[in-house]
């Protein structure tokens, strides 16, 4: 791999870990300033997708309302791939929150992200975070490990 590459991945690497832990810091700026002003998103909670910066925000704030407690959120099994000027990576990310009596309610779901250099810097255009459902009962699979 050149070292072009190699170093943009480690950006991209280092941009998730920092994103990682202002997710986990509930800081919903830093949250926000991974994504591009056009990103798409399907998330696995509340809708089909979100279209824009200002719809993923608004989802975003939603979404931590109702982490009372602290936050998990791990990401596993991390995979970058670089390309010249885009790039995709693909992770297994353990994510929930503590409740109001401080049970633990967390999950393993499957993310994958795709990210393009805009004016220098990586930036999230799509990301795409989903759980396994069984067929049958039409229920999601939460209690799957890796």
């Amino acid at each position: 791999m050149s070292t072009s590459k190699t170093n943009d991945e480690a950006q991209i690497r280092q941009m998730l870990d920092d994103w990682a832990m202002k997710f986990r810091a509930k800081d919903l700026d830093g949250i926000m300033s991974i994504y591009a002003p056009d990103i798409i998103s399907f998330d696995a909670i509340a809708q089909l997708q979100f279209k824009g910066f200002d719809a993923y925000k608004k989802h975003w704030e939603t979404c931590l309302s109702f982490c009372q407690g602290p936050i998990t959120f791990e990401i596993r099994d991390l995979s970058v791939t670089v390309g010249d000027g885009v790039a995709f990576t693909h992770s297994l990310n353990w994510c929930g929150g503590t409740d109001e009596s401080g049970e633990e309610k967390a999950s393993w779901m499957r993310a994958t992200i795709c990210l393009k250099k805009i004016n220098g810097k990586w930036k999230v255009v799509h990301e795409h975070y989903s759980a396994p459902f069984d067929m049958e009962s039409g229920k999601a699979l939460f209690d799957l490990r890796p």
